[in-house]
């Protein structure tokens, strides 16, 4: 039986893969398959507007070949973690 953080973990990849491959490499994302990651699996992905998307992607996009590869997704998805983790380190305050 899986454990809560394999599943979570699972879900991660998963959902990497059922954006990526859409155009292009299967095997990476977009920045019009970023795009609709963010704004379908992320509640800040509605708030974020055209700009935000480019400006994620630059950042993200550390090897600057106009893709997210895993490695680069699993970046985003650790700072995404932290910036969690600070919030409810806060709210417990």
């Amino acid at each position: 039986m899986e454990t809560p953080l394999e599943k979570a973990l699972a879900t991660l990849v998963l959902t990497f893969h059922k954006y990526s491959g859409r155009e292009g490499n299967k095997f990476t994302l977009s920045k019009r398959e970023l795009k609709e990651l963010v704004k379908n699996e992320l509640a800040l992905g509605e708030k974020m507007k055209a700009g935000g998307i480019n400006q994620l992607m630059e950042t993200l996009d550390k090897n600057k070949d106009e893709e997210i590869d895993f490695k680069e997704y699993t970046g985003f998805l650790s700072a995404l973690c932290m910036t969690y983790n600070d919030f409810f380190q806060q709210d417990a305050k």
